[in-house]
């Protein structure tokens, strides 16, 4: 397996927006080692600076053409600019971690949540772009894992619950201004979806197929047979907007290869990595987005057996994850520090 340098030139493709930014914080928290940080974002943003290690780096544009050597590169600036500038970091010599669904069923590109799969990181031995999947699919797939492996999962039927973070930090920002206007009585701005979103809640804003399905919809089934390696699982989702900041939400039910008990489900959760379970039936305290935003790990409860499955093959569960922390800017960090040398990544910075 390829290893980056000890102090690897890394490089964020989208550094203002909410993700990006989420990416520089964690960066800090976590110690990366890095020898310097790039920072790039659209034109507008050229010379804006941003806190980091207690200085500020001045944002860069693109637009002036492939910037000097960088070891890794972390794209979170929309399909279209990963399409374009992807390739031409990996090109050049740059392990290159995509955010985006420009790369995710390519074949060619690892689509990774290293909780699950990150031995698809093992055969890796040259530069090349890695897909980060979706929020959706992380959130789901860190949570339903550790039981696909011990009892195996046929089908997972999930309703989403997904934040404004998901359409990023416009979308966050709009929602707020809609609290605001509700409260002054104004008219309020409806720019990014079209629609009021404050106290509603509507089909995912992504493009519907013509078996009904939206784009988010697909993306659970694709990303989870892809990353489960077998098509053989059947996966039924259903993904709405819900007005929170951040944090999705999702309800899961799962159909088992055999018979199991709730029990066994909460030991396997209990000792899964990235889960904590928040599960109090007298208290009736159980996962929300509020107790999710600005975490890292996914949050599972309302653990169930579901009577509709027969022969005690049937759970259901309640998830929430911050989108913007492991629903995307974590687990590409993740990603990268697997590639990072053994002593550096055992004894970061």
């Amino acid at each position: 397996m390829m290893r980056m340098p000890n102090l690897p030139t890394v490089a964020i493709v989208g550094a203002t927006g909410a993700v990006g930014r989420e990416m520089i914080t964690i960066l800090e928290s976590r110690g990366f080692p890095l020898r310097s940080l790039r920072l790039f974002a659209s034109p507008r943003s050229v010379g804006s600076r941003i806190a980091f290690a207690g200085g500020d780096i001045a944002c860069e544009t693109l637009d002036h053409g492939m910037p000097e050597k960088v070891d890794l590169a972390f794209f979170s600036a929309g399909k279209s600019i990963s399409k374009e500038w992807a390739p031409k970091f990996r090109d050049a010599g740059a392990l290159v971690v995509d955010n985006s669904s420009a790369f995710r069923a390519d074949s060619s590109c690892p689509l990774v949540v290293p909780e699950v799969n990150a031995h698809a990181l093992d055969a890796i031995d040259r530069p090349t772009i890695i897909a980060n999947p979706n929020c959706s699919t992380i959130i789901a797939l860190v949570a339903v894992t550790p039981l696909h492996r011990a009892i195996g999962v046929e089908r997972m039927v999930a309703a989403t619950y997904q934040a404004a973070s998901g359409a990023g930090a416009a979308a966050m920002a709009e929602l707020e201004s809609q609290a605001r206007a509700f409260a002054a009585g104004t008219t309020m701005d409806t720019t990014i979806f079209g629609r009021q979103y404050l106290f509603n809640v509507f089909s995912h804003n992504s493009a519907i197929g013509a078996d009904g399905s939206n784009e988010e919809e697909r993306k659970l089934l694709t990303e989870t047979q892809r990353i489960w390696g077998s098509t053989a699982v059947r996966v039924s989702a259903t993904c709405v907007r819900v007005p929170t900041l951040r944090a999705h939400a999702e309800a899961i039910h799962l159909e088992f290869a055999r018979a199991t008990t709730e029990e066994e489900i909460r030991a396997l959760l209990a000792h899964a990595p990235g889960v904590t379970v928040i599960d109090d039936r007298v208290q009736n305290r159980f996962p929300e987005p509020l107790m999710a935003a600005g975490g890292d790990d996914i949050l599972v409860g309302r653990i169930r057996m579901d009577r509709s499955v027969v022969g005690d093959r049937g759970a259901a569960l309640f998830v929430c994850g911050d989108q913007i922390r492991k629903g995307a800017a974590l687990n590409a960090i993740q990603i990268a520090e697997h590639f990072l040398p053994q002593t550096v990544a055992d004894n970061p910075a």
